[in-house]
């Protein structure tokens, strides 16, 4: 059996996922907890956002009314705080 050799940083070194032993276990593991929580619910990606309306929206669109979303000539997305805020 042949493996692809793919690189997971820990921060304490590098685990190469073609190590027979550590694929094993983490494949055992990931099987367990399928089995007690059930397969992971992706959803529908292409249904729209359900927006609820509720106290918790209402405080994040406040927090976000702070701040600016800028994309670089890259594409790259960010935020700054706008100024006064």
């Amino acid at each position: 059996m042949t493996y692809n050799t793919c690189f997971y940083s820990t921060g304490k070194g590098v685990l190469m996922m073609s190590d027979h032993k550590f694929l094993n276990k983490f494949m055992h593991a990931t099987e367990k907890v399928q089995k007690v929580f059930g397969p992971a619910d992706r959803g529908d990606m292409s249904a729209p956002v359900e927006h609820r309306h509720d106290d918790f929206e209402k405080s994040s669109e406040e927090q976000l009314s702070h701040f600016e979303q800028h994309t670089d000539s890259e594409g790259h997305h960010y935020a700054e705080r706008k100024s006064g805020a």
